[in-house]
């Protein structure tokens, strides 16, 4: 009795370990509804919420003001959204995340800009 019961914990422990793995290896965060207004947003209003997120991401890494980031994570913005091609655009638009190649893009440019890289 005692071996099955172990095998059985055993497995359920498997089971939920697979589970948190599929998810922390998905790019869209569970139960995310895009922002409906990102459809018909101008790229300068794409910008500034690329923008802001960077602001409130690094200030949360670096423990410092969202404002004293905001060169920074303009130059982040502008650097990404320049970067991205028109389909990169209507994948952020219809998703509210960068796509793969989007994500490598906006990578370097955390880079160029001298801002931590936060944790995938």
């Amino acid at each position: 009795m005692t071996s099955a019961l172990r095998t059985l914990l055993a497995a359920a422990a498997i089971a939920a370990s697979t589970t948190a793995a599929f998810a922390a290896a998905s790019n869209m965060p569970t139960q995310y509804q895009p922002d409906p207004a990102l459809k018909t947003a101008s790229m300068g209003e794409l910008r500034a919420r690329v923008s802001q997120a960077c602001a409130v991401t690094q200030a949360r890494l670096q423990n410092v003001s969202e404002t004293s980031l905001s060169r920074k994570c303009d130059c982040y913005a502008g650097r990404t959204m320049r970067a991205l091609s028109t389909d990169e655009v209507q994948a952020y638009r219809d998703t509210g995340v960068f796509n793969d190649t989007a994500r490598a893009k906006a990578l370097g440019a955390i880079d160029s800009c001298n801002l931590q890289r936060p944790a995938l």
